[in-house]
């Protein structure tokens, strides 16, 4: 039997070989879906059934509320409302490990979801922020800085605060400032950002020329869930506004 089974796949692997050089890819094409009760309009019944036993516990951990929300923001590029409030969560938090820092950036493609207008529970966080990423202090000289700008813009637009950059819309940078000066390459700026930029993922190899690197233990998720209970425990409603931070001319 087993002669037989060995000459049953050799004779399929050469009937995939033949077939297959019939073939060729044409093209890869992929789309970012938001999941959204949209996608509840006709459940699956016998998904439900299985469901059901877990639904309860993991309900009791999502649901809580952590504060609210003025605006619905949602993440895009070149500039977008979510994307400037976790930029600016980034850039205050550095101020726990020492000074405040003179940038704040994230990635918009780590920004999986919308922060809804209204009440924001745990659950919305998570699905917003589902990596394990952590806050993360780089620091770069004015050249390689002036290359992180240059990435920032070629990709389109990412989370930024404390610079303004005006792009075209081919990815080309035209100016860049930080803090409202033109950048000194000769001197030493501080980037927050997440441990996985850090590392020049997503494109951001500039930062992989760090000149010093701290990264901490804070949970980039907990430090946005902290903000938005910071701004309630005040009274307050979470809010971001669109400022011109990344103009496509």
């Amino acid at each position: 039997m087993k002669g037989c089974n060995t000459i049953w796949l050799l004779g399929a692997l050469l009937s995939f070989t033949s077939c297959a050089r019939h073939y060729s890819l044409a093209d890869v094409k992929h789309e970012r879906i938001e999941v959204t009760d949209f996608w509840d309009v006709t459940p699956d019944s016998e998904a439900i059934r299985i469901v059901a036993p877990y639904k309860k516990s993991v309900d009791s951990l999502m649901s809580p509320v952590l504060g609210t929300s003025e605006v619905v923001m949602r993440p895009a590029r070149p500039e977008s409302l979510l994307s400037n409030f976790v930029a600016d969560v980034l850039r205050d938090a550095s101020a726990q490990i020492g000074a405040k820092a003179d940038m704040g950036l994230c990635n918009v493609g780590g920004l999986r979801s919308t922060m809804p207008k209204g009440n924001v529970t745990y659950g919305d966080v998570l699905e917003i922020s589902p990596f394990e990423n952590h806050l993360c202090v780089v620091t770069l000289m004015g050249e390689q800085l002036f290359e992180l700008m240059e990435q920032i813009a070629a990709v389109g637009g990412e989370g930024v605060s404390g610079v303004r950059l005006i792009i075209t819309d081919n990815g080309e940078l035209l100016s860049a400032e930080i803090n409202g000066k033109s950048i000194d390459k000769s001197k030493k700026y501080t980037i927050a950002t997440l441990d996985y930029l850090a590392e020049g993922n997503d494109k951001m190899y500039a930062l992989k020329k760090s000149v010093d690197k701290r990264t901490t233990k804070l949970s980039v998720r907990q430090l946005i869930m902290d903000a938005i209970k910071r701004e309630s425990a005040a009274g307050r409603s979470v809010t971001a506004k669109m400022e011109g931070r990344i103009v496509i001319k």
